[in-house]
């Protein structure tokens, strides 16, 4: 196993809840950097706010 592949595998699994992630719908690559995008940003905005939910 690499050293830092468990990182990669992570977020891999946080993108995974959003079920759009599922399969590739988008048809223009910067539609979908912009779906994941907002897919993460739940996560960022609870690590910036310091909470745990």
């Amino acid at each position: 196993m690499l050293p830092k592949r468990w990182i990669v595998e992570r977020t891999f699994a946080w993108l995974g809840r959003c079920r759009r992630h599922s399969k590739d719908y988008e048809r223009n690559p910067e539609t979908s950097e912009a779906m994941i995008y907002i897919t993460i940003l739940p996560l960022m905005l609870r690590r910036l706010a310091g909470t745990k939910s």
